[in-house]
């Protein structure tokens, strides 16, 4: 059974504009590379979220940047980065960015890596979430058809929890909406022994 890695945090904070962004990094791998390789690419989606949502710009108010932590067993490192900004405006903007890796050799997956060639796996997953969006009336900006072929994703507690930016499918009140699909429920389309099946309930 592969240990969970260990997390420490950085936070870059300033007065003027009010700025608090924690930076997660994993510490201790034993793949040293492989650590550096996760660290540099939390920091760079990190980085280019800041970016996207006005770190630069003159009307910058407040920021903030926090992380969690969604799956750490079995090998599979799984964690979301969430920033806030706001410039002004009637409300501000938040911004969802999640990343999955291998700690054994730093590889990042994405959507399309943990499923077999050929499987089909957005109509598949597509037509999954369109029955939740209809059982649970999830509000729509327009009638909800596919998924990206690399839509936003992470692992947590037996399932692949799949989940779409403001204003992507549904209005600002309705938030983020997220759509867990436990995996056994795709287990006939996941890559073998990629994360999916290493996180597997026993």
């Amino acid at each position: 059974m592969d240990l969970p890695v260990a997390v420490g945090y950085r936070i870059l904070q300033k007065e003027t504009p009010k700025i608090t962004v924690y930076y997660p990094f994993v510490v201790g791998l034993a793949n040293q590379q492989a650590e550096i390789k996760i660290n540099a690419t939390i920091v760079d989606t990190l980085n280019k979220i800041l970016i996207e949502l006005g770190f630069h710009e003159a009307n910058l108010q407040e920021m903030i940047g926090e992380f969690e932590i969604k799956t750490n067993e079995r090998g599979i490192f799984s964690l979301s980065l969430t920033v806030y900004s706001f410039t002004g405006g009637a409300h501000g903007m938040t911004i969802v960015k999640s990343l999955t890796f291998d700690v054994a050799s730093g590889q990042q997956y994405e959507l399309s890596d943990l499923f077999k060639p050929n499987s089909e796996y957005v109509s598949k997953l597509s037509s999954i979430i369109a029955g939740k969006i209809k059982d649970w009336e999830t509000l729509l900006l327009e009638p909800f058809t596919t998924i990206r072929t690399d839509q936003d994703f992470y692992l947590a507690d037996h399932a692949l929890v799949i989940y779409f930016q403001l204003y992507e499918i549904s209005p600002y009140v309705a938030g983020f909406p997220y759509f867990p699909i436990p995996i056994l429920d795709i287990q006939d389309i996941i890559q073998p022994n990629g994360p999916l099946e290493k996180l597997l309930p026993f």
